[in-house]
């Protein structure tokens, strides 16, 4: 079975709005590893993605947990300004044209956003 690990309520992202997360996960050693992701909540769908630019390997806010661009129609990254399509990652203008971002698994769960595919370390566990 798949573990599911809530990250947060659906509520707690505003429709047509994204939220960033900054959470540690454990690598195939075992190791604990950052993995900063944003979330996109687009009507009823949800879209997870890995908070990397493909181009360069940057965090893609442009400021502080902002991930869209002015129209709120993209996500775009705020060093290159490469813009990333919202329901597929594909970047659709920028300098890494055709790239992709790495999704994120997503689903809902009594009303929580649950990520899965991966382990994550629990906020509980000893450091």
């Amino acid at each position: 079975m798949d573990t599911r690990y809530a990250i947060c309520g659906v509520r707690d992202i505003p429709n047509r709005r994204s939220k960033g997360f900054h959470l540690l996960r454990r690598d195939g050693k075992g190791m604990e590893k950052p993995w900063p992701i944003l979330i996109v909540r687009w009507d009823r769908k949800l879209y997870g993605y890995v908070n990397v630019c493909p181009h360069q390997g940057v965090n893609l806010d442009w400021e502080p947990g902002q991930f869209l661009d002015p129209n709120g129609t993209h996500v775009i990254c705020g060093k290159h300004g490469s813009r990333f399509d919202v329901s597929t990652g594909e970047c659709i203008e920028g300098p890494c044209l055709n790239a992709r971002l790495e999704k994120v698994r997503l689903s809902v769960m009594d009303g929580d956003i649950c990520v899965s595919g991966v382990e994550l370390v629990e906020a509980d566990e000893p450091a």
